[in-house]
């Protein structure tokens, strides 16, 4: 048993980047389970058609869930794909037919009815395996759209709908006006948040977050974003610390949308009563905006998943949690577009600073040329 989960726990552990935030218990989670469930089969009498069964992954089984489908579930939620989890089955199956050929020496037919029989139970596990990945992924993906129809559509419709109404009216003060104007803008780039699911198909299909870049002025983007927030969340301080002039190549409404989705996910889990920071700075060749606030730190094993709105939605896919009224997809998405920028997103959380989101993205794109406006893909 030892022989073989070590070699299970050493596969496992060059599986990244889920790997690298699992301890041994993880790793090894549910491969004893599997392995006992296994031996008990190899000694338990079956017919032709059971076998024939079996190797299709239609065996018998119990009304509770089994170790293999338990393991499916516990990798999802770790980050790992499909194809990784197979190839766990594919290593596990190459570790004990090479520890057995060395144990029994030259083979009799005893043995090889024995081996068969294995590669029918593995067989059976990696069906089941799969079987409960799908099924969680399936399950996920479905309340990834119900999401969508309800969180953005109907709100938006009621926001556009009442904003326009007020820019039009002529017996209220400017101040008003400006208010409403500002309403209305922040509508017209929620809208933009429905093309995100196309940006995420498009970005698993290996396309990337198509930009469009031009000299433009970073503070600009940063007073806009942080003012509309200010007049959507009155309630939270929002502090901004900017230089006051600075220039960079990038594309103005997308970086105004990774702001937008960073900043209102402080102000969404901060703490209300001490203001979220946005700090902007550079260096020689990058810009560096950091987003801090001081709510709940996340904890280390949630670090990994952030940035991944399937694995955050499939682990509150049979919990009342508030994440289940929440895409998630906003974190993605700007991950992707400071990606496209040739640039990245750090998350660090702890009690002490609180939790800062740090983009850092040149402020020249590579291979750029000048010209007024260019595409490029992620």
């Amino acid at each position: 048993m030892e022989s073989i989960l070590q070699a299970w726990e050493d596969f496992a552990r060059t599986i990244e980047p889920p790997a690298l935030t699992m301890d041994d218990a993880e790793l090894r989670d549910h491969a004893r389970q599997m392995l006992l469930a296994i031996a008990s089969d190899l000694g338990t009498p079956q017919s032709t058609q059971e076998s024939t069964n079996k190797s299709k992954g239609l065996g018998k089984r119990g009304p509770d869930d089994t170790a293999a489908e338990t393991h499916a579930e516990a990798r999802l939620l770790s980050g790992y794909t499909v194809v990784q989890l197979v190839s766990e089955y594919r290593a596990l199956r190459a570790s004990v037919l090479t520890l057995w050929a060395a144990d029994i020496g030259e083979a009799r037919a005893a043995h090889i009815i024995d081996v068969t029989r294995f590669n029918e139970a593995i067989d059976q596990a990696l069906a089941e395996s799969v079987g409960r990945y799908e099924y969680m992924v399936r399950q996920s993906q479905n309340m990834f759209l119900a999401i969508l129809g309800h969180d953005l559509r109907n709100p938006l419709g009621t926001v556009v709908t009442g904003s326009s109404f007020m820019m039009q009216a002529i017996d209220i003060p400017p101040r008003y006006i400006l208010v409403a104007t500002r309403m209305f803008n922040s509508a017209k780039r929620m809208s933009k948040l429905i093309n995100d699911l196309i940006d995420f198909t498009r970005t698993h299909l290996g396309h990337g977050i198509p930009i469009r870049v031009k000299q433009s002025s970073i503070v600009a983007v940063c007073e806009e974003v942080v003012n509309e927030l200010r007049t959507y969340h009155p309630e939270q301080l929002i502090d901004l610390h900017v230089p006051p002039h600075l220039d960079a190549i990038f594309d103005d409404s997308r970086i105004a949308q990774v702001l937008s989705n960073l900043i209102g996910n402080a102000i969404q889990y901060g703490n209300r009563e001490v203001p979220v920071t946005v700090r902007v700075t550079s260096t020689e060749a990058d810009i560096v905006i950091a987003v801090n606030n001081r709510g709940k730190a996340i904890a280390p094993d949630r670090i990994v998943s952030v940035f991944d709105p399937m694995v955050r939605i499939a682990a509150n896919v049979n919990s009342d949690s508030i994440e289940r009224t929440s895409l998630g997809i906003g974190l993605y998405i700007s991950r992707e577009i400071v990606h496209a920028h040739g640039g990245k997103v750090k998350l660090v959380s702890n009690e002490d600073d609180g939790t800062t989101f740090t983009l850092t993205m040149p402020s020249m794109p590579k291979g750029f040329q000048g010209a007024s406006d260019t595409a490029s893909g992620g």
